[in-house]
């Protein structure tokens, strides 16, 4: 499966809102990421930060189902816009 990477990019910036907008998500990406608001919004029209915030999600399924319900996607095209974001690199399952 491939993704855009204009569309990528577009479902990184969704998973940022999708993270943002819930208190406990929130609270667990800021605190495993190290991240801080400042910090994750200097860097979103980076492909590296957007493909932390998509590989946050990934990391924990239900998460990763969570966000791919709220925006009408299928899990694996998530991981596809990840992957075409420069996640994954030299990582082959």
């Amino acid at each position: 499966m491939s993704i855009q990477s204009i569309e990528a990019e577009t479902m990184a910036l969704q998973a940022v809102a999708h993270i943002v907008a819930e208190d406990a998500l929130r609270d667990r990406f800021f605190t495993i990421t190290g991240l801080d608001p400042d910090t994750l919004r200097a860097g979103l029209a980076e492909a590296d930060m957007q493909a932390s915030v998509l590989g946050f999600l990934i990391d924990f399924e239900p998460d990763l189902v969570d966000f791919a319900l709220a925006v009408n996607r299928k899990p694996e095209e998530v991981v596809a816009a990840w992957r075409t974001l420069g996640g994954g690199k030299g990582v082959e399952w």
